[in-house]
């Protein structure tokens, strides 16, 4: 759907997202009043639509807007909101606030709030100058949405960029998902995007924070609840770090940092918790170590993945790329819900170790197939794809030339 909606306008295409949010909330909100649990689980299943979309439009849409000098701090800011969203979720869901027998419903409710936030200040967002330029052909608007937004009347250097970038689209074959695969100029970079994503969420992120109430309780915390809440006043406050850093550290260098940092925690947490019932100090360990891999994964694995596959990717494939790469990721956070209960109750405290593992091999990933974007445009990040496309197919050609060139002399076959 994410592809298919790529002609429509960005804002329009973000207002029926938020209608979607807004039918979700209201069968979430009055499913209980009408004692129907269908309702409830298709409520789920709307949000759960809005939010692929979401997560999909509004990264795309900021990295589209943003001065390439600024588009790591500005991509940081999408997650920024996602975690916000989690800590004021936390706290309202809390027994003395929503979190009762009687208003959990207005709790689940409450995601119409946002929606409708969104949609009354939409029509004072601009439009995407790159969608206006490269889709439609309105060089004069795109010229005066960048001049708006960079607050500067000299943009001349971007609109050329742009222009380059639509007269090479203009010589390729329409970007389908299946041509992401295909064409050898986005192999690489979907592969990249696509286990980025699947580095977020098979991280273990989402186990602490789907199942952190019981692991704190395991840990030996006795009111939970609040040392869940702490952690996602951590995962706020780093997210906030991040944005600070992204475009000084680079994205490579922070990504790999903070899965190191992740790999070191689950080590410590599996431990602790084997160690906790012996020594009751180890408990303390366990939360610290909870606390640290949560700070890890927002100063690199939180934000990146959303906001970098629209940087590797130029504005023609670049709605199908997202496409594929929200999908991976919330197939993973699916079937990291799913299994992380029963591969809890077999392994126990070693159910960290698969993440360690996982943990590991995106770390070695990213340091030999993850460029760094920092500073660079978005064509002259497809020109390094498309360098390593034709170099691969030189290398594959080199062979068959070279047997090619070493064929026998007939008038010698014939002699012998």
């Amino acid at each position: 759907m994410l592809e298919s909606s790529m002609p429509l306008r960005w804002r329009n295409s973000m207002l029926i997202v938020n209608l979607v949010a807004i039918i979700g909330g209201c069968l979430l909100g009055f499913c209980k009043l009408a004692e129907s649990v269908a309702m409830l689980i298709l409520g789920r299943l709307v949000i759960g639509v809005f939010c692929g979309l979401c997560t999909g439009f509004v990264p795309m849409y900021i990295g589209e807007v943003s001065p390439t000098a600024l588009r790591g701090a500005f991509g940081t800011l999408h997650q920024l909101g996602i975690v916000i969203g989690i800590l004021v979720a936390q706290i309202f869901g809390l027994k003395y606030i929503l979190g009762t027998e009687d208003l959990w419903p207005l709790l689940l409710g409450f995601t119409i709030l946002p929606a409708l936030l969104q949609s009354a200040a939409l029509p004072f967002c601009p439009e995407s100058p790159r969608f206006l330029l490269i889709n439609r052909k309105e060089e004069d608007s795109a010229k005066r949405i960048l001049q708006q937004l960079w607050g500067t009347e000299d943009v001349t250097q971007d609109i050329q960029e742009m222009k380059d970038e639509s007269a090479r689209m203009a010589q390729e074959k329409r970007a389908t998902v299946l041509e992401l695969f295909r064409s050898p100029n986005y192999q690489q970079p979907i592969l990249i995007s696509i286990m980025l994503q699947l580095s977020q969420q098979l991280s273990g992120i989402n186990a602490v924070f789907f199942y952190s109430t019981g692991i704190f309780k395991d840990a030996g915390v006795e009111e939970p609840i609040y040392a869940t809440i702490g952690a996602g006043v951590v995962n706020t406050i780093f997210t906030v770090v991040s944005l600070f850093l992204v475009e000084r550290a680079g994205r490579r260098t922070l990504h790999m940092i903070g899965l190191g940092g992740m790999a070191c925690c689950s080590i410590l947490m599996t431990i602790s918790l084997l160690l906790k019932d012996e020594y009751n100090w180890m408990s303390y360990v366990c939360i610290v170590a909870i606390l640290v891999f949560v700070a890890f994964f927002e100063i690199g694995p939180g934000p990146i993945p959303w906001f970098i596959v629209a940087e590797l990717f130029s504005q023609g494939p670049r709605p199908a790329a997202m496409a594929v790469a929200g999908c991976s990721n919330w197939t993973a956070t699916f079937l990291v819900g799913l299994l992380f209960p029963s591969a809890a109750f077999y392994l126990g405290a070693y159910v960290f170790i698969i993440f360690t593992i996982f943990l590991a091999i995106f770390l070695v990933f990213t340091f030999f197939k993850v460029p760094e974007t920092r500073g660079r445009t978005f064509e002259e990040i497809a020109r390094v794809f498309e360098g390593q496309a034709q170099a691969v197919s030189r290398a594959n050609k080199g062979p068959v030339m070279e047997m090619n060139s070493i064929q026998p002399d007939k008038e010698a076959t014939t002699n012998v």
